[in-house]
């Protein structure tokens, strides 16, 4: 179990990034939901040890995460956003040499655990290529094999399908799903989907404190019967935001549909909609005043 409790950090330059963020997350995937700049990164690199946070407490079990880093970083894989690596290595030497840096000193053992994670991520046929003529999504999955070096016991994953197509956001949601069911990885996203296909927990943030908690049933159960969708002329979104609680708005075979929240019918236009967890994130944020851009 990690257990975070009033976790705060502000910045130099005044920006309060976390605000007594509090959580309890248990094995499995647990998806972080928030906005670019709502403090899912600050939250990540305090939980990786990467910068000291001003005040509050995290423990993974026993460990201390903010007082013992040393011993935290023995159980910890990290996939931060953006990482770097030698370009011009391959996958097979360059997670050889992590190992190392992990602990894992007798040869054998590198050798075996290497051979492992790189046949678990689908990179064993293309381990002597160089990391530099990879694909986003084949970076990603080494991404995810440096992260597990040494069985970790939490796994921290930040925004790691941006950019992907398709098919690659289909294989590493597989290898996620895989890795995640007997210890605990924080998947950070802006990515509803994202959330929605892999996590039984989750968490929306904004503005560095913590929105929403619950699995995506109960989150969704708030939104039941309360759901509402029309078709309207683009140019209409602004009259329909002044009469109603408009949450939603995205573009069908031209005509641009909006979802409004509502405890009756908003008029004879509205057919009822079955809630999604987008749905759900967009009417979160609006209604603790973060605005959302149709």
């Amino acid at each position: 179990m990690l257990t975070i409790k009033n976790l705060t950090k502000t910045y130099s330059n005044g920006v309060k990034a976390l605000n007594n963020v509090s959580l309890e997350i248990p094995k499995g995937m647990f998806g972080l939901l928030g906005p670019n700049g709502a403090g899912k990164s600050s939250l990540m690199r305090t939980l990786a040890t990467l910068q000291e946070p001003d005040g509050g407490s995290a423990t993974l079990d026993d460990i201390d995460i903010i007082n013992n880093k040393e011993e935290l970083r023995k159980v910890l894989g990290y996939l931060p956003q953006e990482f770097g690596v030698y370009p011009r290595v391959s996958p097979d030497l360059m997670l050889d040499h992590l190992a190392t840096l992990k602990g894992i000193t007798s040869k054998a053992e590198r050798r075996e655990t290497v051979d492992a994670l790189l046949h678990q991520t689908n990179l064993f046929d293309v381990r002597k290529k160089s990391i530099d003529t990879f694909s986003g999504g084949m970076k990603q999955r080494f991404g995810i094999a440096q992260a597990l070096i040494g069985e970790p016991k939490l796994i921290i994953v930040d925004e790691p399908t941006a950019g992907l197509d398709p098919s690659e956001r289909n294989r590493f949601h597989n290898l996620l799903a895989e890795i995640g069911e007997n210890v605990v990885v924080i998947l950070s996203t802006h990515i509803v989907d994202d959330v929605s296909d892999l996590c039984a927990n989750m968490a929306i943030l904004g503005k560095g404190e913590i929105l929403l908690t619950g699995t995506p049933d109960d989150v969704l159960h708030q939104l039941k019967n309360r759901l509402w969708r029309t078709k309207i002329n683009r140019g209409e979104i602004g009259i329909y935001q002044e009469q109603h609680q408009v949450i939603l708005s995205h573009l069908s075979a031209g005509k641009t549909i909006i979802h409004v929240l509502s405890d009756d019918s908003p008029g004879q236009d509205f057919e009822p909609v079955e809630a999604n967890l987008e749905d759900v994130y967009f009417s979160t944020l609006l209604s603790n005043g973060i605005n959302v851009s149709f």
